[in-house]
């Protein structure tokens, strides 16, 4: 929207006056199709990407929108500006899922950067459904992609307004352009629609690396030297650094020092960490430096995002898990430069083993089970134990990949 545009957090109501003698365009969301107005009208938004899940949207915070006329009525009783903000603003939430690792990047910060970006920086970023430990996590993003300090929430100064605050102080941000809800996303998992914009994941993975610092933009790449009777030497130059996610609770490794020893002997340097333990700039500086990630399916796998070009992803998929794993994980790698492996398990790596007999229908038919009960047996209890014979060739592959 551009124009006379005011947003009062306490009737959580966005108001826009329609600028006089001219239609009022407006862009709306995913499955909408752009709408042409001259009356008053209104209308509710949830500004989360994830449009399509009614889950996720259910923990979203809902305003809404208001043309006003000029001329009409209605245009008396706005409220009066109490803060005006000269940068145009973006309006988004971090409700839904965004508490996760993966919905965090997903959800919110692509579509962000997506959304933001082409302000170059000369942007308010404008939060509703506020966690602060997630504004702490990712505001090293957030200072990338908007340098005005509008508002200092819970101290942390950079360009953000608390709108969610807003309600306590009464006051009415005004702003003369104003993007409500983030684009981007479209129905792509842990990537961009090219049907929303001209933006890659190419493009985001260079922007962490700038916000972050990040030196390392390749994986190592292997050569095989031959002396001067033609004999192979020593195959590795330099050992390819190799990180194993660790994960606590379910889908975590129950044997990961074997697996972590058997890599060692094969040539990798090893370090075996829990992204949860660490912060979003550890967590970028510790990936980009590897140059093969090993991890059970789950959200500790999306700081791929931070692996340099050609790296290697291997993803170790629990039983069941084979959609999500393609859909989250694998489908993604292809727009960022990374290559990708896989290493299925059977069931006899599976905990489940210890709970169910081999003929049990969790084996044989486990997409007969409603959501919850699937979730709850395959994604929250369920653990890898890594056949190392036959975990092996995929990692030896790895190294074949290094070397192209």
């Amino acid at each position: 929207m551009v124009g006379d545009i005011r947003i009062d957090p306490d009737a959580t109501t966005v108001y826009y006056v329609i600028p006089p003698k001219t239609d009022a365009i407006l862009i709306a969301g995913d499955d909408t199709d752009n709408t042409t107005t001259t009356t008053s009208s209104s209308w509710t938004i949830k500004p989360y990407a994830r449009t399509d899940d009614a889950s996720a949207m259910a923990l979203v915070s809902e305003w809404s929108v208001k043309m006003v006329s000029p001329a009409g009525n209605d245009h008396q009783h706005l409220p009066n500006c109490t803060q005006v903000h000269d940068p145009p603003g973006v309006f988004f939430s971090l409700g839904g899922y965004s508490g996760n690792h993966y919905h965090g990047f997903a959800d919110v910060l692509i579509p962000l950067f997506v959304t933001s970006r082409p302000f170059d920086r000369q942007v308010e970023l404008l939060v509703i459904d506020t966690q602060p430990w997630m504004v702490n996590k990712v505001k090293t993003i957030m200072q990338a992609l908007s340098r005005f300090v509008a508002f200092s929430f819970c101290h942390f100064r950079y360009d953000e307004v608390d709108i969610d605050r807003s309600k306590q102080d009464g006051k009415i941000h005004c702003f003369s352009r104003l993007v409500i809800g983030l684009k981007g996303r479209g129905r792509k998992e842990l990537g961009i629609s090219p049907l929303e914009t001209d933006y890659t994941m190419k493009d985001f993975r260079q922007f962490l690396r700038s916000s972050y610092s990040l030196r390392k933009t390749r994986a190592i790449k292997l050569r095989i030297d031959n002396d001067d009777d033609g004999d192979k030497k020593n195959p590795m130059m330099n050992n390819p650094q190799l990180i194993i996610i660790s994960r606590k609770g379910s889908r975590a490794f129950t044997n990961v020092n074997e697996i972590a020893g058997m890599a060692t002997k094969l040539g990798y340097y090893v370090k075996v960490v829990e992204p949860d333990d660490k912060t979003m700039s550890e967590s970028a500086e510790m990936m980009n430096s590897c140059d093969v990630v090993v991890g059970v399916h789950g959200a500790g796998l999306t700081n791929m995002v931070f692996l340099p070009d050609n790296a290697v992803v291997v993803q170790v998929i629990p039983l069941a898990l084979d959609w999500s794993a393609k859909i989250y994980y694998e489908e993604p790698t292809k727009e960022m430069n990374l290559r990708y492996l896989q290493y299925k398990i059977k069931k006899e790596e599976s905990s489940l083993i210890g709970r169910y007999s081999p003929d049990h229908v969790v084996f044989t038919t486990p997409w007969s089970f409603k959501w919850e009960e699937f979730r709850s047996i395959y994604m929250q209890n369920q653990n890898v134990t890594v056949d190392l014979r036959r975990f092996r060739p995929t990692l030896v592959k790895a190294l074949e990949l290094l070397h192209d």
